[in-house]
């Protein structure tokens, strides 16, 4: 259940992306760098669908998940898995409730590492503050419509876990489109957002962690 955990923890920041394309150094680093931090300041609520790719080395067959993901400041997150299966995974001040059918469980977010850094990832994506992680070593690439990192980790935690992580981020306001997750076991996750809800009303009610 951990690993699991730590995947759905990474799930933020979102919007669509299709294909691969080529993409070139930033011309100009400084003024993006700011731009993202801004943009990230301003950004108080994200609503979007997901569709999650898990794609094991072992095997030739790729998992395929969607759901739903809130994110509202300060730190909290709500991820809705509906198919192929229904789960839960909540996340405020520190405490995680994940719901898989019948069974609730609650966990304190603070008594392990790996969640602890893992959420420092996500508000990160949220607050623009990712490219100025000390826990990645970020490289920052652009095509004509998107923003590239390419976040290869350093922090000793993240490093035995993952061997890069790639966010890709949409010019037209500077929200992440997709995350790519590459583990050291070979292992590969890739999250496509869409229909992405900015700064709307979401209720606190959803992030709500007692059983």
């Amino acid at each position: 259940m951990k690993h699991r955990v730590v995947y759905f923890l990474l799930f933020m920041c979102l919007s669509v992306i299709t294909m691969a394309q080529s993409f070139a150094p930033v011309k100009d680093e400084t003024s993006t760098r700011k731009k993202i931090a801004e943009i990230g300041k301003t950004s108080n609520s994200i609503k979007a669908d997901f569709v999650q790719e898990k794609n094991l080395a072992m095997l030739s067959e790729k998992i395929t998940s969607k759901g739903t993901f809130y994110f509202k400041k300060d730190n909290k997150v709500r991820l809705e898995y509906h198919q192929p299966f229904k789960y839960l995974l909540v996340i405020n001040d520190g405490k995680i409730l994940i719901k898989d059918d019948a069974k609730s469980t609650q966990m304190d977010m603070h008594k392990n590492k790996i969640f602890q850094e893992v959420n420092n990832i996500i508000i990160s994506c949220v607050n623009g503050s990712a490219i100025g992680s000390t826990d990645f070593d970020v490289k920052m690439l652009e095509n004509a419509g998107q923003l590239k990192l390419e976040m290869k980790p350093i922090a000793k935690g993240l490093k035995d876990f993952f061997s890069s992580i790639s966010i890709f981020i949409d010019k037209k306001d500077y929200s992440v489109n997709r995350i790519e997750m590459n583990e050291v076991s070979g292992d590969n996750t890739i999250i496509n957002f869409s229909n992405k809800e900015l700064n709307g009303n979401i209720d606190d009610k959803l992030f709500s962690v007692s059983k």
